[in-house]
């Protein structure tokens, strides 16, 4: 077999197919459609190696470069050769770049982009601060500690599943969540990304919680809370005397200790602080992210009940409830707390919700205590001292030559089972309470990235039916096999061990562990695998993300970008175009049915971002991260029909986005958009027909008179949350 001598002087044997690939890559950037040139070429390719350097030293990567590149003109492909030309220096850019990045290049598919946030935030440094290893060091390290846990069982190979770890992660078909990269292998070895801490109704749990989170966060995990234990400002202290300062108090106490604490040195804490609907400072809870600089350690989520979205729907009113005593102190009408967690949602995202009566429906360990909170991003639902490890899958590197390679798909679910469980075996958890109720159920959260990218692939829309109907075959067979792999595993390994009492007993399945799938953002480890996050649509075709302390990194869909080479239309005006305003839909000189499949977040309608999210819901058995995304100019009306559908489709909770509603957003298009339109101004793009009403008119249906915004009523005066506008009633 033919040998070259690679770029850093090692010796290894000719790659016929790496060869292939390169060739058919640039023929396909011109319009080719016939893989077989690309295959008879590097066959010839070889042909001439064995001929030319026959008992003479090996090839270097270049002369064989050059070989292809003479190949190519001599055949009469001499625009294949100028796209392989191209390809070629901008590979020499990317490896200049590569050094620059990181003093020295890496031979894995990964973009600069890429490079750069594993650079900043995954590479191990030395005391200097300098890296000290590579990519491929990295996920070695990764796949040897992980793999270490086969130890623990008998008859399993450990040296050849990190092997398969490593391939794995290696080809971006699959990622752990962040910690799980930083910390395998090292002195810290915390893996799980996901935690959630009780708060107990005294200053001695909650200043233990408050500990556990600081430990958590700076071992590289987020936290998630519920508040709803602890008894309400000005209620009775018994011990002191005194009075209570309430819930609200102590979130800013976890606030400004997540503060000072990097976690793991690497990135700030994240936080989820959650409060029952039926807490009688709910409306105090509502609003005090209203001014966007308190608590911005924190992601808050009110818990609604089935009770009170029952008294919504008969616009009645619902009791709210002391938690130390259980008693109701309080009636207030649904309609008005609804309408208050609208308001404070359209103006800057925060409060989210989550639907807590249906996360404890379908908990699988029910007999193990309630749910009371999720991790930071809603989509793993934990009890108290558990954790959750996550991976994601990378869809895009399980689509091949046009369709879904299903045996492969398969092949690494069940190897991402392997790897996950593993993790729970090989985490060092911050506290001894969390290592016990994470054993105990065995949690894991297997879920995918790069479905955006899929459907363009597909051509499929994503608001579609035929993108419904992908949502669920492609989720409903990650769960049919992680389920089946989690069931093998516990032939020999043995069920989670709280199994006895579950859901899974009472129907006979024996299975390694309690939750199987998850649906995570996958924010920095999509980056490294560039694919688009969770099953979120792309947020635009050109965009600017912000990441680390401020860098700013330029992202432009390939997908589209090749799409738009194959048929004749690139151009870099055209880009440079997209970039401005992010979508394809108002851009001249781009076919209706690549504008119909290329759609991006706010070019869907919040109708079609809740059907996707339903659909996966059915076959995911944690829960579901996902942003309904707004446009700027949407309103509390939009954002009230996504609340109710959602509800109505047992989601498990929604999260919504208006754009350009908080001054630094992490996704932009073009610059950031600082500053608000005026309520006046959103609502007539959106509803052209108030403005044939009077003011009078207006004002009787709840509305502003002045921007036709959402009425609040507070003691006895309406104010407006998108306007200045306020009116009191004289008694």
């Amino acid at each position: 077999m033919q040998k070259i001598i690679k770029r850093d002087g090692s010796i290894a044997p000719f790659n016929h197919e790496k060869i292939t690939q390169a060739i058919w890559k640039a023929a396909q950037s011109v319009g080719g459609e016939d893989r077989t040139v690309a295959e008879d070429i590097s066959m010839q390719i070889e042909t001439l190696l064995n001929v030319l350097f026959k008992g003479k030293t090996y090839p270097t990567v270049e002369q064989v470069q050059d070989l292809v590149e003479n190949l190519l003109i001599e055949r009469n492909h001499a625009k294949t050769a100028k796209a392989y030309i191209i390809y070629r220096q901008k590979r020499a850019d990317i490896r200049s770049q590569q050094k620059a990045i990181m003093g020295k290049t890496t031979n894995l598919p990964l973009s600069l982009n890429a490079l750069q946030v594993l650079e900043k935030r995954y590479l191990l440094k030395d005391e200097n601060g300098k890296t000290k290893e590579t990519p491929e060091d990295l996920f070695r390290r990764v796949a040897s500690n992980i793999a270490e846990g086969d130890k623990n069982y008998k008859g399993e190979n450990a040296e050849e599943t990190e092997e398969k770890f490593y391939k794995m992660m290696t080809e971006l078909e699959f990622m752990p969540n962040s910690p799980t990269l930083m910390n395998a292998g090292t002195e810290i070895q915390q893996l799980s990304a996901c935690f959630v801490l009780p708060v107990g109704d005294s200053m001695e749990d909650i200043f233990d919680s408050v500990k556990n989170a600081a430990l958590i966060h700076k071992s590289g995990g987020g936290t998630g809370f519920s508040f709803s234990r602890l008894r309400p400002r000005n209620d009775n202290v018994k011990s002191t005397a005194g009075v209570s300062s309430g819930p609200l108090s102590f979130m800013r106490v976890f606030d400004i200790a997540t503060d000072v604490i990097k976690q793991g040195g690497k990135r700030r804490g994240a936080n989820m602080g959650i409060l029952r609907v039926d807490h009688p400072e709910i409306l105090d809870f509502i609003t005090m992210k209203s001014d966007m600089v308190t608590l911005t350690n924190f992601n808050i989520s009110v818990a609604i009940t089935d009770k009170f979205m029952k008294a919504l729907e008969v616009n009645g009113e619902y009791d709210l409830i002391n938690p130390r005593t259980g008693d109701t102190v309080r009636k207030l009408p649904a309609r008005h707390v609804f309408d208050l967690i609208l308001d404070m949602a359209w103006k800057n995202g925060d409060p989210g919700v989550i639907f807590i009566d249906t996360i404890n429906k379908a908990d699988k360990i029910p007999h193990t205590g309630p749910i009371e909170s999720t991790n930071p991003c809603g989509e793993q639902p934990l009890k108290g001292y558990e954790s959750c490890n996550l991976g994601s899958i990378n869809l895009n590197k399980v689509f091949i030559d046009g369709k879904i390679d299903w045996d492969k798909f398969r092949d690494i679910i069940h190897t991402a089972v392997h790897f996950l469980d593993n993790v729970i075996d090989m985490n060092k958890y911050p506290i001894p309470q969390i290592a016990e109720v994470s054993r105990n159920s065995r949690k894991i959260g297997l879920g995918i990235m790069g479905f955006g990218d899929l459907l363009y692939q597909m051509g499929v829309p994503y608001d579609s039916e035929d993108g419904v109907k992908w949502t669920n075959k492609i989720l409903k067979f990650l769960n049919r096999e992680a389920a089946a792999k989690s069931m093998a595993l516990a032939k020999t390994r043995g069920v989670f061990p709280v199994w006895k009492g579950s859901h899974y007993e009472k129907q006979g399945i024996e299975i390694r562990n309690a939750c199987q799938t998850t649906i995570a953002p996958t924010g920095t480890i999509g980056m490294i695998c560039e694919a688009s996050g969770g099953i979120e649509p792309n947020f635009a075709i050109s965009y600017i993300k912000n990441v680390m302390d401020g860098t700013e990194l330029i992202y432009t869909n390939k997908y589209f970008e090749k799409a738009a080479r194959t048929r004749g239309i690139y151009s870099e005006d055209m880009m440079r175009e997209i970039a401005r305003v992010g979508s394809v839909q108002n851009i001249d000189g781009i076919p209706e049915d690549m504008k119909r499949v290329f759609v991006t977040a706010q070019d869907i309608t919040p109708e079609w971002h809740v059907k996707i999210q339903a659909e996966a819901q059915r076959h995911i058995d944690s829960a579901v991260s996902k942003t309904v995304n707004f446009p700027h100019h949407a309103t509390t009306k939009d954002i009230e029909q996504s609340y109710i559908t959602a509800y109505k489709a047992k989601c498990k909770g929604i999260t919504v986005y208006r754009d350009g509603s908080r001054d630094n957003q992490v996704l932009n298009i073009g610059e950031v958009k600082g500053k608000e339109k005026s309520g006046r101004e959103h609502q007539a793009l959106k509803d052209q027909a108030y403005a044939k009403k009077s003011k009078s008119e207006i004002k009787q249906e709840g509305l502003c008179p002045d921007c036709e915004g959402k009425l609040v009523m507070n003691e006895g005066c309406m104010h407006c949350p998108q306007c200045s506008y306020s009116a009191c009633a004289v008694a």
